[in-house]
């Protein structure tokens, strides 16, 4: 009950000077509002990022070749002719744990159909591909073993490519010319849009990698493997096997670096979410800085309404009031400044992350423990920018404070 009478008793002294309390608000609102939409945008570009790698398939171990240099630059992972069709084979037969192996071969052709044409990405790939990528099928077949064993000329083709050599009709059954070289389309995979980098990943043709290898390269490595565990607790033991057999295969003696990377889909889903991650905490950060300014704010008004309030404090001792009543009113004003900020701010917070979302077109994720977090912290602010004001006024003698003027 006192509790209950002092909380009404704070509410009638917000209430008495309105405009100011609203303003003494307005840090808080601000601080609470901006950390949920900062944070809201960064959580949801680590999203993005995370669902772009999740189109790499499920339990993916990506094994890429060596590096070159080039003119003095290096030129990355991926580039160097370090790994063989003798590697593949061995992968295939001595690593356990796997459910399937695929290669890439990478070149860019012009391909021609009736009378259209379109320059775009040519993959080698093997039968386990379009499984490891979890790229399902619209229509026709994926490759057979026979059509890798035989270099077969036939082709599995991308959504965006489908349609700009044959509009809207079906593309499986017909033919398209790589490199002049004839190639019969038997499957046209499922969309799949953009990739994290802006690529559109329906912008491609899959062929044989023996087909692409013989036929349009002439390449006789390859650029990577996809090897795909059977289960997600595998895949550091298949990870650690594989280095293992390529760097016996490779003959590279202790101390002596790899000829070629080694990465879990876990280890690319960590290393890309990275800097969304640093964003999102700088972000959330500089945000917080306003709930600090708050709450300097409402300790300034508390301080001056202890002072405008002196001759009231006075009255309250001298008729009764202990000096914890007069703590817990002023207390109370503060942690209710603090906490009616908060929920404005939260409703400001998640309809701006709403807005940026359809105004910019922005992926933002509102999570509910940014939420609690931003209302907590704004409570918290309460109690210690209000403790000081509120135990000044405590401590304020009756006698002294009815002589004020």
């Amino acid at each position: 009950m006192i509790v209950l009478a002092t909380l009404k008793m704070a509410v009638r002294a917000l209430r008495r000077n309105t405009l100011r309390t609203l303003l003494t608000m307005l840090g808080i609102i601000i601080g609470v509002g901006a950390v949920i939409a900062m944070v809201g945008i960064g959580n949801g570009a680590k999203a993005q990022v995370e669902a772009q790698i999740a189109n790499l398939g499920q339990n993916v171990v990506l094994v890429l070749s060596g590096t070159v240099n080039r003119g003095g630059f290096n030129m990355g992972f991926g580039n160097a002719p370090s790994l063989t069709k003798e590697d593949y084979d061995a992968i295939r037969k001595e690593i356990t744990g796997i459910n399937g192996v695929s290669p890439e071969v990478r070149s860019g052709a012009q391909i021609a159909a009736g009378n259209q044409n379109i320059n775009t990405q040519i993959m080698g790939v093997g039968e386990d591909y379009l499984d490891i990528r979890a790229w399902p099928l619209s229509s026709g077949v994926n490759f057979s073993e026979q059509d890798i064993r035989t270099a077969g000329k036939v082709a599995i083709i991308g959504k965006t490519t489908a349609e700009t050599l044959f509009g809207e009709g079906d593309p499986v059954g017909q033919v398209i010319r790589i490199k002049n070289a004839p190639f019969m389309v038997v499957g046209e995979l499922a969309a799949k849009g953009m990739n994290m980098m802006g690529f559109d990943q329906d912008d491609v043709v899959f062929v044989p990698y023996t087909a692409a290898m013989k036929r349009l390269t002439g390449a006789t490595s390859f650029r990577s493997f996809n090897v795909q565990a059977s289960r997600p607790d595998l895949l550091s033991d298949v990870q650690i096997q594989i280095t293992d057999l390529l760097r016996q295969r490779h003959r590279i003696g202790f101390g002596k670096d790899d000829d070629f990377l080694v990465r879990t889909q876990q280890e690319i889903t960590d290393a890309a979410t990275s800097t969304s991650k640093t964003m999102t905490v700088l972000l959330g950060s500089i945000a917080g800085v306003s709930l600090l300014v708050g709450g300097i704010g409402i300790m300034n008004i508390m301080l001056v309404s202890v002072t405008e309030r002196t001759r009231e404090i006075g009255v309250r001792l001298a008729v009764g009031a202990h000096s914890f009543d007069i703590l817990l009113q002023f207390l109370i004003e503060a942690v209710t400044l603090s906490l009616v900020g908060g929920i404005i701010g939260i409703i400001l917070g998640v309809s701006g992350s709403r807005l940026i979302s359809v105004k910019f077109g922005w992926v933002t994720l509102v999570s509910s423990d940014s939420v609690l977090v931003s209302f907590m912290f704004s409570a918290v602010i309460g109690v210690f920018f209000g403790f000081y004001p509120a135990r000044k006024a405590s401590m304020l003698d009756p006698i002294e404070a009815l002589r004020y003027e």
